[in-house]
């Protein structure tokens, strides 16, 4: 087997001490401080002794910089990679106090920026300091795009904005419901506090459909779906799936047109996964949409195929490629996390299928997926 060491001992740098090879080492190896190895780094990282000069320039370094790395190897720091902090302090400089303490390894990620020959830009940088009994011997620069960390932020604004949003409204209204039931029990008729406790069933009913959205959403992000597969029936899962939206209120029986069009393989699915799809395309349609809700579903040769269409304005061509994107709700906002779509795609795209949009034959949206057959897995 083989093993991935150092080639030579010394520190490594993270300011270990890196062995050299010993017997058990197995003949091949992998420098650990070679620019061959930096180039594998998406980031750029630039290698120093303790005065600055630059001993490590890796590509990622010489794109963000225009500089070749011949080039940049035996200057300083501060000529190939000038660092500002936010007051416009050279950072090689405003570091010395720490790289001369012997117990410090190395600086936080802090925001600096990049004083280019042609423009600024600003990244996240990290510094890692290699010592030899207390005294510095090279310095690591790493710095990271500060547009994904940017994209993280707004991510995460967004959800708790909309979190915050979509549960206001149904808490609002439990609270208020069962406070003033509560308070005037007798004042109300059986019909009246009937009416009422629906609603604060159906508001509790959208917590807690929202608070799954959310732990759909942390496991797709997390790459952690997981798609268990047995025999399903395609056509009572649409049945299943229109029937309870009628029984819910969320739509009248002449509202849907439910078509089944040719045989069906045995399809092998997670029966749990394709009603949630269903679930999302019909909401979907029914929020967005207008008219009458058409789902056909159809047999292919490799599988089945849904479609889902409604009678609204539809989705504009140049947005075809954002209705599938985490947070994307169209003009007509309406209730919605703008989760549902992301959320479908993930779980179609976990069985093996494809999910699309585009126009329907009735001018709205079509919302249109399919999965394969499939089959048992075994082990």
């Amino acid at each position: 087997m083989t093993r991935i060491v150092a080639s030579a001992p010394g520190p490594d740098f993270s300011g270990n001490e890196v062995p050299g090879p010993g017997p058990d080492t197995a003949e091949e190896s992998v420098d650990l401080h070679t620019p061959a190895t930096l180039d594998l780094l998406p980031d750029p990282v630039v290698v120093t002794d303790a005065s600055g000069v630059v001993e490590m320039f890796n590509s990622a370094a010489s794109k963000v910089t225009g500089l070749p790395q011949g080039k940049a190897v035996g200057r300083h720091l501060t000529e190939v990679l000038p660092l500002l902090d936010e007051r416009g302090n050279d950072w090689w400089e405003c570091s010395q106090p720490s790289r001369d303490l012997p117990r410090v390894t190395g600086q936080p990620e802090r925001r600096l920026t990049y004083a280019g020959p042609d423009s600024d830009h600003d990244f996240n940088v990290t510094a890692r300091f290699t010592r030899v009994d207390g005294v510095l011997v090279r310095v690591a620069v790493c710095l990271r795009d500060t547009v994904s960390r940017e994209r993280i932020e707004r991510n995460r604004a967004d959800l708790i904005a909309t979190v915050a949003h979509e549960l206001r409204s149904p808490l609002t209204s439990v609270k208020g419901f069962t406070a003033t039931l509560l308070a005037r029990w007798d004042r109300f008729t059986d019909e009246q506090k009937k009416l009422m406790l629906n609603t604060v069933n159906t508001d509790a009913d959208r917590v807690t459909r929202l608070l799954t959205e959310l732990l759909d959403v942390s496991r797709i992000d997390a790459g952690r779906v997981q798609i268990r597969k047995q025999i399903v029936d395609m056509r009572a899962a649409v049945r299943r799936v229109v029937e309870g939206k009628i029984a819910a209120g969320s739509a009248p029986a002449e509202r849907f047109d439910v078509r089944f069009v040719g045989e069906l393989p045995e399809m092998w699915v997670d029966p749990d996964k394709i009603d949630q799809v269903l679930h999302n395309l019909i909401d979907n349609a029914l929020r967005h949409g207008a008219g009458t809700v058409t789902v056909v579903l159809s047999g292919t040769s490799t599988g089945a195929e849904v479609t889902v269409a409604d009678e609204g304005e539809g989705v504009p061509e140049a947005n075809a490629s954002r209705v599938f994107a985490k947070f994307w709700r169209g003009a007509s906002r309406g209730n919605g996390t703008g989760l549902g779509l992301y959320i479908a795609k993930a779980l179609i795209e976990a069985h093996g299928g494809t999910i699309s949009v585009g126009k329907a034959p009735g001018g709205g949206a079509e919302f249109r997926f399919s999965v394969p057959a499939g089959g048992p897995v075994f082990g």
